[in-house]
């Protein structure tokens, strides 16, 4: 699984803002962030995805996972999988094309992705969470 991280710490007057929220507040714009870095890079795996029937791009999906402590936040991409493979939710298929078969060539679209947005995701993600901190503060 691709990662990437993004330390508040570094930045000491977003780490102070980010102290005076109460807990929640503080998860929910640690969460916020890190939802809208994963959705640029949700963006890009869709549009790079094979779109022979557009079951696959339609099951690239951003998902935020949890808040461990009050400054790490986890979100990701993810293709979904369930039931059945009629199922119009399972694109089980996508770690064929991903990494490829013995027979089929890989052909990937997450991994690129990741690595072409992955400065855009962290300045969505700072966006996101300075407008959430300001509009926590007016509060």
């Amino acid at each position: 699984m691709n990662t990437t991280h993004m330390d508040w710490s570094t930045l000491p007057d977003l780490e102070a803002e980010l102290q005076l929220l109460s807990k929640a507040e503080g998860e929910r714009v640690l969460r916020q962030g890190a939802r809208a870095g994963a959705v640029v890079f949700r963006d890009e795996a869709r549009r790079r995805a094979k779109k022979r029937t557009g079951k696959l791009a339609k099951n690239i999906v951003s998902d935020t996972a949890k808040v461990t402590n009050r400054t790490k936040a986890t979100a990701g991409v993810k293709v979904r999988k369930e039931g059945k493979a009629s199922n119009p939710r399972n694109a089980f298929y996508w770690r064929f094309i991903e990494y490829g078969t013995s027979t089929i060539p890989a052909a990937p679209f997450i991994r690129p992705s990741f690595d072409a947005k992955q400065e855009e995701a962290a300045r969505a993600a700072f966006a996101k969470f300075n407008e959430s901190i300001d509009r926590v503060l007016t509060r």
